[in-house]
């Protein structure tokens, strides 16, 4: 099931929690694509706390939030670059975004292996898709107070066979939100902290978030172009090809089983 997007929006930019989450995604996010210098960059699902960043360096940023979930503008500032899309079928041309990123959405939608069908069309051969997902074994899929504890949870095991599935072959492993999804003023000062504890022992299942960066791989042609090798008597034409000559007419019957000529 989606969040409605007027429930993403109150989260991410009216509560002190969604703040922090934003930021601490913002950056372990900026740890895996560093740099989108030049680059067509899009996002599905409500990506677009995550994508602000982005735009710095991108050449253009978009962003397609599913129709049962709903769209606002974004950003607030300037033309709008948000849009209404249905999940597996989007008003991309094939091969058009370098960087992809999955946020809300892959947890969300009905047939998941059909939205990353839809992703690898998108994305240009050797673009980048992130996926964003809650953690099935971490805290925060098992609360329903934030937007990580709807739709279905996974593990990276699962994310990496989905991808590999579709044409996708993994590049990096990162995780976020060690801390409780707890809008006490305790865990929220204390979230810096939890996330460096968790980074340096690297306890990844217990993280609220899951980030997976995968790579769109176009297979090599598995049949070349079959060539016809020319009768050597054809290479010369017809000057030396022999006329046809028919078959000798023998007798059915005589003695000598001699041609009729």
């Amino acid at each position: 099931m989606h969040l409605d997007v007027v429930d993403l929006r109150n989260f991410y930019y009216g509560t002190a929690l969604g703040a922090r989450v934003q930021r601490r995604l913002q950056r372990s996010i900026g740890e895996i694509w560093p740099s989108v210098r030049g680059a067509s960059v899009g996002g599905f699902g409500f990506a677009a706390p995550f994508l602000r960043p982005l735009r710095r360096e991108a050449e253009r940023v978009i962003v397609l939030m599913p129709a049962a979930q709903g769209v606002l503008p974004w950003p607030r500032e300037g033309p709008n670059c948000a849009t209404l899309v249905h999940p597996t079928d989007w008003p991309l041309q094939t091969g058009a975004l370098d960087c992809l990123m999955l946020a809300h959405g892959l947890e969300n939608v009905d047939d998941p292996g059909r939205l990353l069908d839809e992703c690898w069309r998108a994305l240009a051969p050797e673009g980048r898709l992130l996926v964003l997902a809650p953690n099935r074994s971490g805290m925060w899929a098992r609360r329903d107070a934030t937007p990580f504890g709807y739709g279905r949870p996974y593990s990276f095991g699962q994310l990496d066979q989905h991808l590999t599935q579709h044409g996708f072959e993994i590049a990096t492993h990162a995780a976020a939100l060690y801390f409780p999804p707890s809008e006490r003023r305790f865990w929220l000062r204390s979230g810096a902290l939890a996330e460096q504890i968790g980074r340096r022992l690297d306890v990844q299942r217990l993280a609220g978030v899951l980030l997976v960066e995968a790579i769109k791989r176009v297979p090599a042609p598995t049949r070349g172009r079959r060539q016809t090798v020319a009768d050597p008597l054809d290479v010369l034409g017809e000057i030396i090809r022999p006329s046809p000559v028919p078959a000798p007419n023998f007798a059915r019957s005589g003695r000598d089983m001699l041609p009729l000529i």
